[in-house]
């Protein structure tokens, strides 16, 4: 069982989602499974919406099983994630697979001055295409 972490309190009724946190991993990563378990907490979903990030989706993608969709991105190490919106990156890169750290870094990315970088056309059409993937969220 995964301890409880401390997370930002829940806004009910927020249904605006537009900002995408995406695990990149693989299904033989023994990391990734492993910290599978801790971002599922981290998001809190509850129908499709995260209770403890208003306004932000997350999903799961297995690099090997969606190579089509996640082409050129250089994936060096796991977990990789992506947080980004339709206009634009905030953030592409590994994170140490811990909780804290997520949600740390969501709640900073959260920030009116947080910077965001253009899209490549991978991230783009990731990001496009995320919505119409339900299968995919968590």
């Amino acid at each position: 069982m995964t301890p409880a972490i401390p997370l930002p309190p829940q806004t009910p009724g927020d249904t605006a989602a537009s900002t995408w946190v995406v695990c990149l991993c693989a299904d033989w990563c023994d990391l990734c499974g492993d910290y599978r378990a801790v971002f599922e907490q981290v998001a809190g979903q509850t129908g499709g919406q995260s209770r403890h990030f208003p306004g932000t989706r997350f999903a799961w993608l297995d690099i090997e099983d969606q190579a089509d969709w996640v082409g050129d991105l250089d994936i060096e190490t796991f977990p990789t994630l992506l947080v980004a919106d339709r206009h634009g990156v905030l953030f592409l890169g590994p994170l140490t697979p811990q909780a804290p750290t997520l949600v740390r870094l969501l709640g900073a990315l959260q920030a009116p001055d947080a910077r965001k970088a253009s899209h490549t056309a991978v991230t783009a059409r990731l990001v496009a295409a995320l919505p119409d993937w339900p299968e995919r969220w968590l």
